[in-house]
């Protein structure tokens, strides 16, 4: 069922849709007459000749000079063709075609003054699998994502490069091929195409979408290693969780009890008063990161349904207006936040393998998680991995969003960087999905050594789906497969999936 955009309405899981499933869109009835009346509003400005910023002015530090009215439709097609400056890497498609679905919201909302046509030829790219080259290096996140987003709108004028079909073709004959009418930009369509942050939008809707699982992922993990070390459970008693108050705190540890529920291994005797905080606060630090999340959501919710545009027309009261709507720093906190909160769960992660895999600390375990600690090392390389992964980890959850440095003459002296946000986040969450595979990895192993006791309702099917795809460790071998083999399941849902059918869906 396709997707309408009616400007108001477009849900994070329905961007997630487009972007990654191929969804198709569709503008509704209403956004159609919204876009006309804001467009017709605009020509009539125009026609007595009005002064309007990117219309019939120049733009950041030219927004000073005016333009003769033979200039303006072609001054729209060498704004997108000057703000074409980026470069680096092709983004992945499915972060290209979120910030189409985005943009195409924002339109919808009726106050950009762009023609029907442009927003129409947007919704075709979509629909029939046309999806621009975009290089992932050049936007500073004000005004908007310009670099990117106008590598995105060449291809409407047969221009640019594109994907389709999976190959990598010049614009026109990816437009040609999909059978979309290329189209030229008329006064105001190529800036109301290009000014706002929807390529971090686009982005950081499909990273808030991913790091959910990501934290669920973790959790499994946590259960199974608490199992394994014959953890003291009293520190996930939900009397501790609800009496200070965060709801996500008592998520955590209710997700954590259904997924331990009848493990024999914490039947075990001999376990401490208090284990070591990775242990016990977990709980805690998880739940403030999933409180977070909620935040980080609300954040994109406003903004995949926000007017993000300079300027902003109002027909109703024949007035426009400019102002800064395209300023990323909203999304650039938010993705910032989310990015330090991985690497902390990551951190966690890894000091729960070192537990592991320390025979002082374990439980009992042998060291490394071999019997043949000595001439062989077991897993021991693998948390050294963990270790490089978070240093890179830390180093890039510095924020972006405080690394403004002015552009355009000064004219426009605070840009966001928010863009540097969603690229630094992207890799972290890459990093933390190996980080919480090898504490998984371990985890399975560690059950070798605990039989004929079993785990729990849930960490029995996550050490099932580990041992389908990872054989359990009778002597050393090459562990790269294992990890890289392991995180792939782990990071397309297989496991969670898996576990979730067994306990029921955990909570965010």
């Amino acid at each position: 069922m396709a997707v309408a955009l009616d400007g108001t309405n477009l849900k994070i899981e329905d961007l997630v849709r487009v972007a990654r499933l191929g969804e198709k869109v569709e503008l509704t009835a209403d956004a159609r007459q919204r876009i006309q009346a804001c467009r017709d509003f605009v020509e009539d400005k125009i026609a007595e000749k009005a002064v309007m910023y990117g219309i019939t002015t120049g733009i950041g530090e030219l927004s000073e000079v005016a333009l003769p009215s033979d200039q303006i439709k072609k001054f729209q097609r060498y704004l997108v063709y000057s703000h074409s400056a980026g470069c680096g890497v092709p983004l992945p498609i499915e972060v290209v075609r979120a910030a189409m679905c985005s943009r195409v919201n924002v339109l919808a909302k009726g106050h950009s003054g762009i023609r029907l046509v442009v927003v129409e030829t947007l919704v075709q790219m979509l629909n029939k699998g046309v999806t621009p080259i975009v290089f992932d290096k050049g936007s500073v996140g004000a005004c908007g994502d310009l670099s990117p987003m106008s590598q995105m709108a060449i291809v409407l004028l047969g221009e640019g490069e594109a994907y389709f079909q999976g190959k990598r073709i010049p614009g026109k004959e990816a437009m040609d091929k999909a059978g979309v009418p290329i189209i030229e930009f008329e006064a105001r369509d190529g800036l109301a195409t290009i000014n706002g942050s929807n390529m971090t939008a686009g982005y950081g809707t499909l990273l808030l979408h991913e790091a959910e699982r990501y934290f669920k992922n973790t959790e499994i993990a946590l259960a199974l290693t608490l199992e394994v070390l014959n953890a003291n459970m009293a520190a996930y008693d939900e009397r501790i969780h609800k009496v200070r108050g965060y709801p996500g705190a008592v998520a955590c540890a209710e997700n954590v009890r259904r997924l331990v529920q009848d493990s024999g291994m914490l039947d075990q005797p001999g376990k401490k008063v208090q284990d070591a905080y990775s242990l016990r606060s977990s709980p805690q630090v998880v739940g403030a990161v999933k409180d977070a999340l909620k935040w980080e959501r609300y954040m994109f919710d406003i903004e995949l349904n926000g007017a993000g545009d300079n300027p902003l027309f109002f027909p109703k009261d024949k007035m426009y207006l400019t102002g800064a709507n395209f300023q990323g720093t909203p999304l650039g906190i938010a993705l910032d936040l989310l990015g330090a909160n991985i690497t902390m769960i990551a951190v966690l992660c890894e000091r729960r393998t070192n537990r592991l895999m320390n025979r002082n600390l374990s439980s009992g375990l042998p060291a490394f998680l071999t019997r043949g600690a000595g001439m062989m090392s077991g897993l021991m390389l693998t948390q050294y991995t963990q270790g490089m992964l978070i240093c890179e980890n830390r180093i890039l959850s510095a924020p972006a969003s405080t690394g403004s440095i002015p552009a355009a003459a000064d004219q426009e002296d605070f840009v966001s960087m928010a863009f540097t946000a969603a690229l630094k986040t992207a890799q972290i969450l890459k990093n933390a999905w190996y980080v919480v595979a090898i504490e998984l990895l371990a985890g399975a192993q560690a059950v070798e050594f605990r039989k004929p006791l079993k785990p729990g309702k849930g960490t029995q099917v996550a050490y099932d789906v580990i041992r389908k795809h990872v054989k359990k460790m009778e002597e050393d071998r090459p562990v790269q497969y294992d990890i890289n083999r392991l995180t792939e399941v782990v990071r397309s849902g297989e496991l969670l999936e898996a576990v979730e059918k067994e306990v029921g869906p955990l909570s965010s």
